[in-house]
């Protein structure tokens, strides 16, 4: 397992809008505090990715989650062990407390309870969930290490140490609620 860095200093970088990019399953992703709307505009201009598209949320856990989504029906919430942790993305409905600079122009908020055994360690650790999104400029590859990280954002982003996972796609995005798979 690779060391995390201070984690008070982590926790401010964080609290202050900072970025961080991160092994997941399939590529470095980038992240921040999804409350903070600044951290948010950062990730999007790294990227040079449009708000509107939304963003994804990954944790360890599906409580990390629940301040940004409405109530789930017991039937629903007993099927997300078929899901997680792993490589599934779930469109659940949000809460009125969930900032639109997530979810962009949809109704629902794309999140993960992530596989990856590093990242879940640094949402269990931070007691949080995470934006999590590739670490790359739109319309380019996701980046597959953090040597990569640091030449492509340099000081912009804190880079954490890490081995991404195995998978070679990103996660399967799919709408419990219809059953629709938005992306395989």
């Amino acid at each position: 397992m690779t060391p995390l860095p201070d984690l008070a200093r982590l926790r401010r970088h964080l609290q202050r809008g900072g970025v961080i990019a991160y092994a997941t399953e399939s590529c470095f992703g980038l992240g921040c505090d999804p409350r903070n709307r600044r951290a948010v505009r950062n990730i999007l201009r790294l990227k040079g990715r449009p708000q509107g598209k939304g963003l994804i949320l990954i944790g360890s856990e599906y409580r990390q989650f629940r301040r940004y989504l409405a109530p789930v029906d017991a039937v629903l919430a007993a099927r997300f062990e078929d899901y997680w942790p792993g490589p599934y993305t779930l469109l659940l409905p949000t809460s009125k407390r969930c900032p639109k600079w997530l979810t962009g122009r949809h109704a629902k908020l794309a999140v993960r309870v992530t596989a990856h055994a590093e990242t879940a360690r640094l949402c269990r650790l931070l007691d949080m969930a995470l934006v999590s999104t590739s670490a790359n400029r739109s319309g380019r590859q996701a980046l597959k290490t953090a040597a990569a990280c640091r030449r492509e954002f340099g000081g912009a982003v804190w880079v954490l140490p890490g081995r991404i996972g195995k998978r070679r796609r990103p996660s399967t995005i799919i709408d419990p609620s219809s059953g629709g798979v938005l992306r395989a």
